[in-house]
Order: C-alpha cells, then structure tokens, then sequence
C-alpha cells in the first residue's frame, strides 16, 4: 500500500474517531439533561406534597380537633371515631412531609451538600438504628448537579446498606482527590456479589453507576458475602 494511501487512511481514521468522541460527549449531555429534568419534576413535586397535600391535611386536622372540642361528653363514639381520624391524619401527614423530604430534600438546595448529608445520615440513623459516622474533607465548591449527584449515590449506598444488607455500622466518607471528589461509604453488613449488585438499572446501585458515568465518574463496589460492602464513587470537577 502507497504512502499516500496510509495518509488517507489514517485521516479516515482520525475522523471517525472524532465523531464517535462527539457523539459521546452528545450522549452524555442528552443524559444529564435528562436526569436534570427528573430532578426538577422532583422537586416540583416534593413542593407540591409539602405546600399543597402538605397544608391541606394541616387544615383538616385542625378542623377535626375544632371537631372533637366541640363534643359533649355524652358523645362517646363519636369522639373515638374522630380520635381515630386525627391519628391518621398526623399519620398521613407525617408520611406526607417524609416523603416530599426523601423526593428533593429542600436542605440540598437552600443549604447545599454538607448540610443535607448531615440530615440524611441522620434520618437514615434513626430510621435503621444503625450507627453512622460522616466524615467530610473541605471541598472545592461543587455545581448543583454534582451536588446532587453525591446526595443520590449516598442516599442509595445507605439505604442499601440499612435495608437489605442489615448493616449496624456504616462509615461515609466525602474528600477531594486529584482534580475530582471521591466519595466512600463503607458498611458491615451482609455483603454480595458486586456484578450482581450492579447489572441491575434504575434507581438501584446499577443506575447510579450509569448517571455516574454521564458525568465522567466511576462507580465501583467491593464486597463478598458476610463481609459488608465498599461503594467507591469518583467524580471528576469539571465534564464535558
């Protein structure tokens, strides 16, 4: 084959190889734009579920104990059977409030990463019982999205580690590495097989490896059964 040729070659070759790098960086833009669309239908229905269903059973419950003042004694079965309707509408309110919190915790954007990991460990410490201990180095400052993206993997690696794994002790651990963040929770619990723990999608460990990757990052899992479980995610400051 003529010199010539080779050159031709190697520039056909050099094209094509461009193209695949720009449509990949296309496709990771075209996936965060729409995990940013998710987390903006998050939030607007955490808003709702906080300010509107959220108020509406505030109301009714202060309804039902002007309900219950107004009452005679003599009333009896009617005061139990209002009883009954405030405690499930404290019940449901509370579920209500719980809910809107875990969809797009209001903390996260009025106050930023630190503070909403400090609410979430705690909140998932009550929840479990389990003892979990938050370390976090200074950090550059981080834009939304990766904010966000932090906040989902440890909400998933704790929940994780609290509901399916029975942990009792789990160490989260958040510092800046090299020109990136990398973000360690380590848990005592059950353990399993890694492969298997990441071949599922969705929001699972398997999908927070996938939305890691559109920003560039790595997911990676060490394990083994009855020996807890490792979830290490690096982060890149700046994606493209």
């Amino acid at each position: 084959m003529s010199e010539h040729a080779n050159a031709d070659l190697r520039e056909l070759y050099q094209q094509l190889l461009e193209r695949l790098e720009r449509n990949e960086r296309e496709f990771r833009r075209l996936g965060r734009a729409v995990w940013k669309v998710q987390e903006d239908e998050r939030r607007r229905i955490a808003r709702e579920l906080h300010d509107g269903v959220g108020q509406n059973l505030t109301v009714l419950k202060h309804r039902l104990h002007e309900l219950d003042a107004a009452l005679t004694p003599q009333q009896a079965r009617l005061r139990d059977t209002v009883a009954a309707a405030l405690a499930l509408c404290g019940d449901t309110l509370e579920d209500t409030r719980e809910l809107s919190r875990m969809l797009r915790p209001p903390i996260l954007d009025d106050l930023g990463l630190e503070a909403a990991l400090r609410w979430l460990v705690r909140s998932q410490a009550e929840l479990s019982g389990a003892r979990i201990v938050l370390e976090i180095d200074p950090l550059p400052p981080l834009d939304g999205e990766l904010q966000t993206l932090l906040f989902r993997v440890t909400q998933e690696a704790l929940t994780n580690a609290a509901k399916h794994a029975a942990a009792t002790q789990i160490q989260v651990g958040l510092r800046r590495q090299a020109a990136g963040v990398l973000l360690e929770i380590h848990d005592d619990g059950r353990g399993c097989d890694p492969e298997q723990a990441l071949a599922s999608g969705g929001n699972g460990l398997g999908g927070m490896r996938e939305r890691l990757q559109l920003y560039g990052g790595q997911l990676r899992l060490r394990s083994a059964i009855g020996k807890g479980m490792l979830v290490s995610a690096r982060i890149p400051l700046e994606y493209a």
